[in-house]
């Protein structure tokens, strides 16, 4: 994904400033990190709503653009408005080329349709995370992780350990020998089965009469 946001330089003083900003369909933010002075700047509401609709937008190398100037960034944090879809807020790090970067990608689970737990032992996928913190060089960096579930069976549980990471991409947990859990299949809850049983006794005494 490449994408270019178009961005002016903003005086960062005052939140008096920042709300007619925001009055005039602009969203303050600030640029930060790769051995530079953070940079106020401005975007444009509606035109970052559209780009923020795609999932990859969080873990993707952006361009913001202001004048003829480029700086390669990733998005660190959002603020947002509590009742109204408003953009409030958006810190941008500056991305250098050999330096690492640490970022949440999200998970994609693969095979849950033909998980051995739950087709064969009429389990139940419990998701247990749903991002994972990574580092890795601008590079390596993915937009997400890819976790197949369709060998898991009833009981067991991925860990952190066990997941394939993408080149050069490393665990921040791993890091900190945290090797916490991420999917597993659980034995269905016992009101789901009295159901299950109560319909096959159903279907079993209407075959009968």
């Amino acid at each position: 994904m490449t994408t270019e946001l178009q961005a002016e330089v903003r005086d960062p003083r005052g939140r008096a400033g920042s709300r007619a900003l925001r009055r005039n369909g602009k969203v303050p933010a600030v640029v930060y990190g790769g051995g530079k002075a953070p940079q106020a700047i401005a975007l444009d509401h509606n035109s970052l709503l559209r780009e923020m609709s795609q999932a990859a937008f969080y873990t993707s190398i952006l361009t913001v653009k202001i004048g003829s100037e480029k700086q390669s960034v990733v998005v660190k944090e959002v603020q947002r408005h509590p009742a109204r879809p408003q953009i409030v807020h958006l810190d941008f790090q500056r991305i250098v080329e050999d330096q690492p970067i640490t970022l949440n990608v999200p998970i994609h689970f693969v095979g849950e349709d033909v998980a051995k737990g739950v087709k064969e032992q009429g389990g139940v996928i419990e998701h247990l995370a749903t991002d994972l913190e990574i580092t890795c060089l601008p590079r390596h960096l993915p937009e997400f992780i890819e976790v197949d579930v369709s060998q898991l069976e009833l009981n067991q549980i991925v860990h952190l350990s066990d997941l394939k990471l993408p080149e050069g991409v490393k665990l921040v947990a791993l890091e900190h020998h945290q090797d916490l859990p991420v999917v597993t299949i659980t034995p269905p809850r016992r009101e789901e089965a009295e159901v299950a049983e109560g319909g096959a006794e159903a279907g079993s005494t209407g075959e009968a009469s």
